[in-house]
């Protein structure tokens, strides 16, 4: 298991019971890209569902449709090709040609937490930004999914675009399944 995706099962109890598989050849096939292993050892031991409260990781083929990582990437593409024709600055991170950012959780409030996608790079290799709902801010960290998430709940790493109240002072994990 991943050692970042370990550290948060002593943090956080994941689901009692068999969490739903996912096809990762599909999720390939879908995307057109691999996806980093701590993300895939997170969803094989989580599944898809919502860290404290607050924070959804979005899960391929999720029964909800709000919170299906497919669903979510072709919505998020979509929006940022209307936004950037219309004029709404790119983040430095995206000028490069070919870049690009894939979702892999959001908020109640509207945020998206992105992998950075950049040419010839290794899925294990992608960062995470953070964009604001409704606006162009965007956060950028030198670290995984995994990694990211772990240091937010244990208060090792702040963002400045979440909720102030996140992460909880007692973590929970609820699957998407049971919404």
């Amino acid at each position: 298991m991943n050692a970042h995706v370990e550290r948060l099962t002593r943090m956080v109890a994941p689901p009692e019971g068999a969490v739903r598989r996912a096809d990762w050849d599909e999720m390939v096939r879908a995307l057109g890209v691999g996806l980093p292993g701590d993300y895939r050892a997170l969803i094989d031991t989580y599944g898809g569902g919502r860290f404290d409260g607050y924070l959804w990781l979005l899960e391929p083929r999720c029964a909800n449709r709000h919170y299906d990582l497919l669903r979510s990437v072709a919505e998020r593409d979509e929006a940022f090709e209307m936004l950037w024709d219309d004029g709404e600055p790119k983040p430095a991170q995206l000028e490069a040609p070919d870049t690009r950012v894939i979702p892999w959780a959001s908020t109640d409030n509207g945020e998206f937490l992105y992998w950075l996608v950049r040419p010839g790079s290794h899925p294990d290799e992608w960062t995470v930004m953070v964009n604001e709902a409704r606006g162009d801010w965007w956060e950028h960290f030198e670290i995984g999914c995994a990694e990211l998430l772990v240091r937010l709940l244990a208060g090792e790493v702040r963002s400045e675009i979440l909720s102030s109240s996140f992460p909880m002072t007692v973590h929970e994990f609820r699957a998407s399944g049971t919404f």
